[in-house]
């Protein structure tokens, strides 16, 4: 069974794009739909298009009519609704591109909404950059060797251990507002994290040597 989805939104094109066979339900919102145009993305393999719709604009769309989700609710963003849509349509697993890029804020704010869906979907992004999502308390990654790997407490992380980093960490907190796990890379081909309390992000990038 296809059960990922892949999900565009309104932060920076996505360089590439990837396989899309491998995908049970393909979407985006409704400011990604006019890059996904301009980058000549197969805009019938799309299920659907959502947002509140202040972004869409040409005749030319209009074929595409069946396939928008109107979502007017100005206390959400379009991220968030298309999340909701998804959620409703019973799929888990979510890669997104265009989490970030151009205004930071709307990345922030990708990361606050990815928080609030974490007990019901697996969220992860993806960039020209790296991957990045949250992790449960016990988590193990494989074929990272010599990749960047941050850890960042989403705000307060207690008594994390981590193996294959160049920098282990041993029972040790990490915070916010003093202590962040940022720009470590990976020495063994498997990175192990396991930490008691707190949510924690993890972003793995290139190769770091």
């Amino acid at each position: 069974m296809k059960d990922k989805v892949l999900l565009f939104i309104n932060g920076d094109p996505p360089k590439s794009f990837p396989k899309i066979e491998s995908y049970g339900l393909i979407a985006c919102t409704d400011g990604a739909f006019h890059y996904l145009k301009n980058l000549n993305f197969p805009l019938d393999k799309l299920d659907f298009i959502s947002g509140d719709f202040d972004s869409h604009s040409g005749s030319d769309e209009n074929v595409y009519d069946e396939k928008f989700i109107y979502t007017p609710d100005q206390d959400k963003t379009d991220f968030h609704k298309a999340l909701e849509i998804i959620v409703e349509k019973d799929f888990k697993n979510v890669e997104v591109l265009g989490g970030s890029g151009g205004e930071q804020d709307h990345f922030l704010g990708n990361l606050t909404v990815a928080f609030g869906f974490k007990d019901q979907l697996n969220i992860k992004f993806y960039d020209e950059f790296s991957e990045y999502y949250f992790v449960p308390k016990s988590f193990a990654v494989k074929g990272v060797k010599n990749k960047m790997v941050s850890l960042y407490p989403f705000p307060t992380v207690e008594n994390i251990t981590t193996k294959g980093l160049n920098w282990p960490l041993t029972k040790g907190n990490l915070s916010i507002t003093s202590r962040i796990g940022t720009r470590n890379f990976a020495v063994e081909d498997e990175v192990s994290v396991e930490y008691e309390k707190g949510n924690l992000l993890i972003f793995i990038g290139r190769n770091y040597l």
